[in-house]
């Protein structure tokens, strides 16, 4: 079944880049320079940042459904990143170089199936989810962190 991923978009975050650390502090947000590559993945542009490159970390709510699998946690932000478009069926680099958990979302928030792949080998898996008639969408995490990384729907 044909797929779509989706970045996030970029206008929540802008007012970000202008906040002072103590502003971004009281948001639970801060500033970075990363380290190394790869190490911050960014959701809006799903790349990762350069070393030397300032990235905001933040918590972001990515699954607001009032359910018990309501769900929020940490991502990263390239500042200035422009968002992502992934042409259907295209897979980012930043997710194909990772330990993915793709979790198959309901149309009421709940947590229908679930699976964990190699993200190179990703395509079956988010094909065979995304097929299910009571699947609405598909959350991406890195596996590792448990971090939120993209969201996935049929084409």
């Amino acid at each position: 079944m044909p797929f779509q991923i989706h970045a996030l978009p970029m206008a929540p975050f802008r007012p970000l880049f202008s906040l002072s650390d103590a502003a971004l502090a009281e948001r639970s947000a801060r500033r970075e320079v990363v380290p190394a590559n790869p190490g911050a993945p960014c959701r809006v542009s799903l790349t990762d940042a350069a070393e030397g490159e300032v990235v905001y970390l933040l918590n972001y709510e990515h699954l607001p459904a009032d359910t018990p699998y309501r769900a929020r946690h940490a991502i990263y932000v390239r500042e200035g990143a422009t968002q992502a478009f992934p042409p259907p069926g295209e897979v980012p680099e930043m997710l194909r170089r990772r330990l993915l958990s793709v979790r198959a979302i309901s149309s009421t928030g709940d947590l229908v199936d679930a699976d964990v792949v190699d993200g190179a080998e990703l395509e079956p898996v988010i094909e065979r989810l995304i097929a299910a008639a009571d699947v609405a969408c598909l959350h991406v995490h890195f596996a590792k962190q448990g971090c939120y990384a993209a969201r996935v729907t049929r084409a």
